[in-house]
């Protein structure tokens, strides 16, 4: 069930001052130069940075603000990195119905997910290979089926494609769009195709502070600031 979101996020050390607002299944793209504070945002959705003010609510729910700080686990939110970050010791299946069981499933029917995963990923048959056994698009893949087999009520993406090469990354991006009607979804990323491809806005965040939030196609047409201007043109 993806959820809403309402959120102000205030982190002093990293100059981050920003208000989100993100509807049920709705996909949105944040982007902006190196230091602008994405990564400490998506963090701070995720529960690994504590907020100085603001607050964070799912579904109308508070997760974060008024002395108040759910748990990561707690917050049913799945982040994917550039690292997938994949249990070393288990099999890639195994890291899949590993989220799955987590999340309340009988091992039963998260060893059958899994499988339904692997397959949905393009890598049916490799389920019994371990992380060191794969390709990094490959590991990529399975870190994504693993956050999505939690069931998460939102997706957080923070430039999970930079890394990976053009076949990888457009698996990748076919994942995400199939699941988009199900799961709210933030995608930070430093290309415009990721936008364009994927999301229905396109938030600029700059210095911290959020410039521009408007639908792709609009931010496009009508950049609001020179970093804006320079994500329009790549898009030419």
């Amino acid at each position: 069930m993806s959820a809403s979101l309402d959120a102000r996020v205030v982190v002093a050390r990293a100059g981050l001052d920003a208000s989100l607002r993100v509807a049920p299944g709705e996909v949105v793209a944040i982007m902006g130069p190196s230091g602008a504070g994405k990564s400490t945002l998506v963090e701070a959705l995720a529960g690994l940075v504590r907020l100085d003010e603001g607050r964070i609510s799912l579904d109308g729910e508070t997760v974060a603000g008024d002395g108040m700080h759910v748990s990561p686990s707690r917050r049913a939110i799945g982040l994917l990195g550039q690292d997938a970050l994949l249990f070393p010791h288990m099999t890639a299946a195994g890291n899949i119905a590993f989220a799955a069981h987590a999340n309340g499933m009988s091992r039963t029917e998260s060893r059958e997910l899994a499988t339904e995963w692997m397959a949905r990923i393009g890598l049916n048959g490799l389920g019994a290979r371990r992380p060191d056994q794969l390709s990094g698009g490959q590991r990529q893949r399975v870190a994504l089926a693993r956050a999505l087999a939690a069931r998460p009520r939102m997706l957080l993406l923070d430039e999970p494609f930079t890394s990976l090469d053009v076949e990888a990354a457009a698996q990748l991006r076919q994942v995400v769009q199939e699941q988009r009607q199900d799961t709210t979804t933030i995608l930070v990323s430093h290309g415009i195709l990721d936008a364009q491809a994927l999301a229905g806005r396109l938030v600029i965040l700059e210095a911290g502070r959020i410039v521009q939030d408007a639908a792709v196609d609009e931010v496009l047409a009508d950049p609001a600031t020179s970093f804006a201007a320079a994500v329009a043109a790549s898009a030419r």
